[in-house]
């Protein structure tokens, strides 16, 4: 039995019966200062049919109410960051889960009844697929995250996958393999928060990982952020962009995302901000580049466009999963 586990036919603090447990998935909830948001997504993870473990990262929330809140139920382990580590908060999850498969959600995000043994499932009868990315759909009239619509057109098929495979996913309601995730290397720090997943994602298909999206595997999503807090995570978001291209793209792709990037900056009216975010990373980028192989910049380029990669910068060897 997991750690933390009730036995079948145990009432949690919430009054739940926990029967039929999946032992093969757990959850792990990224939080930070939102304690009403993060009552209502462990109410609907509680009510799951799965029962899952589940563990909740408290970002460095302020007081003790965050706390409180995830020590109320009895399928919960609390871990609390000394600081606020954004997306990599999520790796201080992973460390604590013993399933072989780990559903993310953050705090205004919860998985639909049966949609975490769905992608259990799918990983089992997959054991080359590293990630399901779900089906998100987004607040009361429940409308398709368009960047879900974005992954059903992906252009990119692998025979005998269960679905439209992928390059990345939504960082918040995607199902992983712990093992791919944690030899991968899971989120980067310096990231923080912001098309993180792209980094991920390129690191799992280096490793020999596939990625796919399952439509029948469904998340809800029920945003929460002020206007503020939206122009800071636009500018990181695009900053981060240029900052995975040159991590991990050949140099005419980098050129060609970083542009894209910076064009996109510019519609928004954050371009200086951007430009002046990403060129603070250089030192970091010089020293931590290393190109995918040249078959995982192919898939790059079938979903995000760019110019074939030059002969003289040959890719780096995947690594053996």
């Amino acid at each position: 039995m997991a750690r933390g586990a009730q036995p079948a036919g145990a009432v949690g603090l919430r009054g739940h019966r926990a029967l039929s447990a999946d032992v093969r998935v757990e959850v792990v909830v990224l939080t930070c200062g939102r304690p009403a948001e993060l009552a209502r997504t462990l109410d609907r993870l509680d009510a799951l049919p799965e029962r899952p473990r589940i563990v909740v990262v408290d970002n460095a929330s302020r007081g003790s109410r965050t706390e409180r809140v995830a020590r109320s139920f009895a399928q919960v382990e609390y871990v609390r960051c000394r600081r606020d580590r954004g997306a990599a908060g999520r790796n201080d999850g992973v460390a604590r889960v013993r399933a072989p498969y780990v559903a993310f959600c953050d705090d205004d995000t919860f998985w639909a009844p049966g949609a975490i043994r769905r992608a259990a499932d799918l990983l089992d009868a997959h054991p080359t697929i590293g990630a399901v990315g779900a089906r998100v759909l987004v607040g009361v009239s429940e409308r398709v995250d368009p960047t879900c619509d974005g992954m059903a057109r992906s252009p990119l098929r692998v025979p005998g996958a269960p679905g439209p495979a992928l390059i990345s996913f939504l960082a918040g309601a995607v199902v992983c393999r712990v093992d791919a995730y944690r030899a991968a290397g899971g989120y980067e720090p310096r990231l923080f928060l912001g098309a993180e997943e792209a980094l991920l994602g390129l690191e799992l298909a280096t490793r020999g990982w596939r990625m796919v999206y399952a439509a029948d595997v469904v998340a809800h999503h029920h945003p929460a952020s002020t206007s503020r807090a939206r122009r800071q995570r636009a500018v990181a978001g695009l900053r981060n962009r240029v900052w995975i291209a040159w991590l991990r793209l050949p140099a005419a792709g980098a050129v060609y995302e970083s542009r894209r990037a910076l064009r996109d900056a510019a519609e928004r009216g954050v371009r200086g901000e951007v430009l002046r975010a990403a060129l603070r990373g250089v030192p970091w980028l010089l020293s931590a580049r290393r190109v995918v192989p040249e078959a995982v910049y192919a898939q790059w380029c079938q979903v995000h466009g760019g110019p074939s990669p030059p002969a003289a910068e040959a890719p780096a060897p995947a690594s053996a999963t």
